[in-house]
């Protein structure tokens, strides 16, 4: 199947996050595949409350705002990166129902999009499990006669661990011991 979208799916796929143990997109990146405003797009969704429930979108928390404002370099920090407010976050059904509010051509092009890099992404968590799974069945079929399987089979399940989340507080510069 050819991808004929306005947007590549990897740059989709870089503007999905992980918050509240959802995959989420966040109003200013939902605005801006869109091609409108931040505003334009709350406010269709304000006009239209009961078509998103708590379910469907949320706001941040200071907290969550705070961390997910840190993962970025600013040079201003109190231009808090021109935002006034605490963003508003899209999980996969949220981002389906503004193709009902949003009405445009555009906007139905990338709702199809994100619908099928949040496909995509599902697939890969299902195929990382899919292998984790494979790797067990094999483990125990070989028993324990070949210990280098074995170790073969630790190796692979650690490189499928995703890598830590960097300290928050990392210093920068020189320690003096």
């Amino acid at each position: 199947m050819a991808d004929d979208s306005l947007i590549p799916v990897e740059r989709i796929e870089k503007a999905i996050l992980l918050i509240r143990g959802q995959k989420i997109m966040l109003d200013r990146d939902l605005a801006e595949l869109y091609g409108v405003p931040t505003k334009v797009l709350n406010q269709a969704v304000s006009r239209n409350r009961k078509r998103f429930p708590e379910d469907f979108t949320f706001q941040l928390s200071q907290e969550e705002f705070e961390d997910w404002r840190s993962q970025f370099v600013t040079s201003n920090p109190a231009a808090k990166m021109g935002l006034r407010r605490k963003p508003y976050a899209f999980t996969e059904q949220g981002v389906a129902m503004l193709s009902s509010v949003l009405n445009s051509d555009r906007a139905i092009e990338v709702n199809i999009a994100i619908m099928r890099a949040f496909v995509r992404l599902r697939e890969i968590i299902a195929t990382h499990k899919d292998l984790a799974r494979k790797l067990d069945e094999l483990e125990r079929k070989m028993g324990e006669h070949d210990q280098h399987f074995r170790i073969a089979f630790e190796a692979i399940r650690q490189l499928m661990i995703p890598p830590p989340e960097p300290d928050k507080k990392r210093r920068i510069g020189f320690a003096r011991e």
